[in-house]
């Protein structure tokens, strides 16, 4: 699973990346400070099964603060996009071939109003454009990419090929499978036969593929500035159907590295912080103006908010905890808890033995429930939360 960050430049794309990695990237006040796609790993927030069961869990990766506990996800920061980028325009292309192995995508907005579609500055910009033309740019994108080998399909179907099979072979590689097509096609009503589609019809079924394939969360960044409260209205006015958070980037980073620097008290994604007696008086104005213009006006800053929207309302992915001892609920070394697996909705017993390694999917016998100590089999449909000991032979 990726998470991919996307939007026009100078949008807080960068910050946004940083405040969930930590990661050293650029960030500045210009456009296409971000070249290169940056990856990196983010974290999303879960209710552990620690306070459950009654027991302190020892994670290997990520980590547990309070009861809760924060599981890796893959993250890429795509480079700024602008309109007409599918053309080439601005780094066009190269950004939107990094958007290949994305399962869902978080466009970062400047609900200010204060960039333009170029990323430079202005006043009133109207912040639906750039939703507008995000999508077009990717559908714009994946149009060309299925266009360019129309014809290729259409000889196949003649050949007695199947399209939806042959359409899912050749999209495999932009995270598009057979089932999203076939859902895709019946939603439109078009049929197997590739001869009988018009190119309007070819770009409503782009249109379609790329909202079941790559998702679009709507993180409506800048809230600490005044425009912004009256543009996420405009928002959710003109999307109804679209999540739209609000978000500050600016105000998260700020946050988790003062908890790093232990400068304060706060659990990424909280609703407040605690202040030690450490801060200087520039640090607590700055923190105070953080608390006043964003934790209580929104709630939270908004940005583990996003992630865990994409990974767990939009892709429905679960937590899994898999156990070497589930009376310990430990592994070999007695580390309680210490795996917590994302796996995708329906997943089997069978399929988080492979997560865990190939050789325990190779040799899988039956799992265990930690809970209720019961056998299953390796079809077993996993639950969010399940805490699973995997037998082998």
């Amino acid at each position: 699973m990726i998470i991919g960050i996307v939007g026009k430049a100078n949008t807080g794309k960068s910050t946004f990346f940083k405040a969930l990695t930590l990661a050293e990237v650029a960030i500045a006040p210009y456009p296409f400070t971000t070249l290169e796609k940056n990856e990196g790993i983010g974290f999303v927030k879960t209710d552990c099964v620690e306070r459950e069961f009654k027991v302190k869990c020892n994670p290997k990766y990520g980590y547990c603060i309070e009861g809760k506990r924060f599981v890796p996800a893959k993250l890429i920061d795509v480079a700024g996009l602008v309109p007409g980028a599918h053309k080439g325009k601005g780094r066009g292309n190269e950004f939107l071939d990094d958007l290949r192995e994305a399962d869902v995508l978080i466009n970062i907005l400047d609900a200010s109003g204060l960039t333009d579609e170029q990323g430079k500055p202005t006043r009133d910009y109207d912040v639906c454009f750039d939703v507008k033309f995000l999508q077009d740019e990717i559908d714009l994108w994946l149009y060309s990419i299925i266009g360019k080998n129309w014809k290729q399909f259409v000889r196949k179907m003649q050949e007695g090929k199947k399209l939806s099979k042959e359409l899912a072979r050749q999209l495999s590689g932009l995270k598009i499978n057979e089932e999203m097509i076939k859902e895709a096609m019946r939603k439109l009503n078009l049929s197997e036969r590739a001869t009988e589609w018009s190119d309007i019809q070819l770009l409503e079924f782009v249109r379609l593929i790329r909202s079941l394939s790559k998702p679009i969360i709507i993180a409506a960044n800048k809230v600490d500035l005044p425009s912004a409260q009256a543009n996420i209205e405009k928002l959710r006015k003109e999307f109804p159907n679209m999540l739209i958070i609000p978000c500050s980037a600016e105000s998260e980073l700020a946050l988790r590295e003062a908890a790093k620097s232990n400068l304060i008290g706060y659990i990424p994604g909280g609703k407040s912080f605690t202040a030690s007696n450490k801060l200087s008086r520039e640090q607590s104005s700055a923190l105070e103006f953080i608390k006043k213009n964003v934790l209580e006006k929104y709630g939270s800053t908004g940005v583990q908010d996003a992630l865990n929207a994409a990974v767990f309302s939009f892709l429905r992915y679960i937590v899994a905890y898999p156990v070497e001892n589930e009376n310990h609920l430990s592994d070999k070394d007695g580390n309680v808890l210490p795996d917590a697996f994302l796996m995708p909705p329906n997943s089997k017993a069978i399929d988080l033995a492979f997560a865990i390694h190939t050789d325990i999917g190779n040799n899988f016998i039956a799992a265990i429930d930690a809970r209720s100590k019961r056998r299953l089999a390796r079809d077993y449909i996993l639950k969010d939360k399940d805490v699973i000991r995997i037998m082998t032979r």
